[in-house]
């Protein structure tokens, strides 16, 4: 009989279901439903089970995909300001002290471009009051120019990518002066 069909039920199979006995022959038993209905949901286990692993995998894939190529499109702006590098090297002994200027400041706005188009930013806090989370204070100048605990001088400018420091400015504090 194939699964598609189904028996009726007979008088036979109700007697037998009222006395507790198995149904007639060629009627599927409980134990035959639920062992399908094992296997069932055994085999739906199985495929989840697969598919969050194959998801896991995935995931672990694109993950070391992105560490290994996330700073490729940087390093590609950074060729320009190599180039630019390399020029001027080359270009040394043939050129005045103007036109190498000129050109020390086009690799500068080259190299600024690229700090643009990928979010590094610069500190420059003169004048700003002192942040040990942004400044890292090399010196303290005695000064009543200003108030004690302001940025005189940087002495080397700190940068943040997206908000977050890479490197804190060095910078000169003011302090009161001794008394």
């Amino acid at each position: 009989m194939a699964e598609s069909e189904q028996r009726p039920a007979t008088e036979a199979d109700d007697a037998a279901f009222a006395e507790g006995s198995a149904p007639a022959a060629g009627a599927p038993g409980m134990a035959d439903v639920e062992a399908a209905i094992r296997a069932a949901t055994r085999d739906a286990h199985l495929r989840a089970a697969a598919e969050v692993d194959n998801i896991r995998k995935r995931a672990q894939r694109d993950i070391e995909n992105a560490q290994r190529y996330a700073l490729e499109r940087f390093a590609g702006e950074l060729l320009a300001v190599r180039d630019s590098l390399e020029l001027a090297v080359a270009n040394t002994g043939a050129t005045d002290a103007r036109s190498l200027a000129a050109g020390q400041q086009a690799t500068l706005q080259l190299l600024q471009k690229a700090f643009e188009k990928f979010s590094i930013q610069q500190i420059r806090p003169e004048g700003a009051v002192f942040d040990p989370a942004l400044h890292e204070a090399v010196m303290n100048q005695p000064t009543t120019a200003v108030p004690p605990g302001t940025i005189t001088e940087v002495m080397q400018s700190g940068y943040q990518l997206n908000g977050r420091l890479l490197r804190p400015a060095r910078v000169v504090v003011a302090k009161a002066p001794d008394a």
